[in-house]
């Protein structure tokens, strides 16, 4: 049997993303027989993932932890370890600055994304272990699986769900649930 980081001896779920055919900016995404739409990127996905290039990366990345607004939404039960979002919570996109692709506290000057959004994308947001245990300048942060846009709009790189279909896949997440975006 295999021992995982996380310290799990199991092997992880796996929550498989697919490109819809017809459209780049658009998935399935299957896990514990649930299928549900997403959206993508807004450059579709690439195996080169860069910073700002509004691309999905291809890859099999972990579950690391969530974030949610406590005030704005109700949790269903889960295993994956989940924070609530404060004020002060931000997440450093500047890929020079030594907390890149961290979550930092305000005030803080170098680029960055506030994870109090107003318009309810990380009500629930989970991170993705994208460039983060081993992490490289430029090579993209802030790889979040979220909530939706209206209308499945695309993202700025990560993976986006509705709220009743987040409610439903996170009932099966752990802490290293493998998402793989194929």
């Amino acid at each position: 049997m295999q021992r995982f980081r996380d310290g799990s001896c199991s092997r992880p779920n796996v929550v498989t993303v697919r490109r819809a055919p017809r459209n780049p900016q658009r998935a399935i995404v299957s896990f514990s027989g649930i299928t549900v739409p997403a959206a993508l990127g807004r450059s579709g996905t690439t195996a080169f993932k860069r910073e700002g290039d509004g691309a999905t990366p291809i890859a099999a990345m972990r579950l690391l932890h969530g974030f949610f607004r406590g005030e704005r939404v109700r949790l269903p039960p889960t295993a994956l370890p989940v924070k609530r979002i404060a004020k002060d919570m931000l997440w450093c996109d500047q890929p020079e600055h030594p907390s890149y692709n961290r979550l930092v506290r305000a005030p803080f000057r170098p680029s960055h994304e506030d994870m109090l959004r107003a318009d309810g994308l990380y009500d629930i947001c989970l991170v993705l272990d994208w460039n983060i245990t081993s992490r490289r300048r430029h090579r993209g942060s802030a790889i979040f699986f979220h909530l939706i846009k209206p209308g499945y709009q695309p993202t700025a790189g990560c993976i986006a769900v509705s709220l009743p279909d987040m409610k439903r896949l996170l009932r099966f997440m752990r802490r290293g649930t493998v998402v793989r975006v194929l």
